[in-house]
């Protein structure tokens, strides 16, 4: 018999997901809550609550925006840079 993915799979799955699917970081209830029962997680874990698991994806969304946000600072800070050595005379 397979093993099971674990809980903390299931969130990053979810919020891979719901990412690809909507764009955006704010967690949608109904989205949510059609994909616990849909893809598995209620199998899996059948006591698992519906709402944790949602704080769960809303946390790993979260995450992945500020790391995104992150990134994109690094990025605007080293065009920054190059900018300024261009204009240096």
């Amino acid at each position: 018999m397979p093993a099971s993915p674990k809980l903390s799979d299931f969130v990053e799955l979810a919020a891979a997901e719901y990412l690809r699917d909507t764009g955006r970081v704010d967690l949608d209830a109904r989205w949510i809550t059609a994909y616990f029962a849909d893809c598995g997680v209620l199998e899996a874990y059948p006591r698992q609550d519906p709402v944790a698991f949602s704080a769960l994806v809303q946390k790993a969304l979260d995450a992945r925006a500020d790391r995104a946000g992150k990134v994109a600072r690094r990025h605007l800070e080293r065009i920054g840079r190059i900018a300024r050595r261009l204009d240096k005379p």
